[in-house]
């Protein structure tokens, strides 16, 4: 009796499921190679002359991009000598548990209730209603202590970017107060 015969059905539908995994590996090889030729196309159309800085903005994006791109080479070079990755375990994800749609929906309601209102509001105000709402959405049930943390954190990421970053976030009906 041959191995494969004695291996069972399990062995010929392991080789059906390797041969699924070895394209899906090409494809992240042939995904890192368009993304690295974009950002080197990208890099080689940008101007070196900043009058300021001897090397300028290119350099960088180029070496990127090629790197980029010799991964996906070397890549598809170690899926075709017979390289293969680890099967995920699922990262404590329940897999049988349906997705649910509702708290999905209400998420994407509160960032699209922030992007709507943060030229109104501000970003202190907008912000704000984002972490909370979130909070509240994600289930948990401490509507105060919520509240005050989702100030603070409003109110840290504002002057985080403004004085950290010298990045202006929106101020909103707050402007002249903040």
């Amino acid at each position: 009796m041959s191995e494969a015969a004695a291996a069972g059905p399990e062995t010929t539908s392991a080789a059906g499921g390797a041969r699924n995994r070895n394209l899906a590996e090409y494809g992240v090889s042939v995904f890192l190679a368009i993304a690295g030729s974009v950002v080197l196309i990208d890099a080689l159309r940008l101007s070196n002359s900043t009058g300021v800085d001897p090397l300028g903005p290119k350099p960088v994006p180029v070496f990127v991009g090629g790197l980029m791109i010799l991964l996906a080479a070397l890549l598809a070079v170690a899926v075709s000598r017979g390289s293969r990755g680890e099967a995920e375990e699922g990262e404590d994800i329940d897999l049988s548990v349906r997705v649910d749609i509702k708290t999905v929906a209400l998420l994407l309601a509160v960032f699209i209730a922030n992007i709507a209102l943060i030229d109104l509001l501000g970003w202190v105000i907008s912000g704000g209603l984002l972490f909370y709402g979130s909070a509240i959405v994600l289930g948990s049930r401490h509507f105060i202590r919520d509240l005050a943390i989702s100030a603070a954190m409003s109110l840290g990421t504002f002057y985080g970017f403004a004085i950290g970053l010298g990045v202006g976030l929106p101020a909103g009906i707050l402007q002249g107060i903040l």
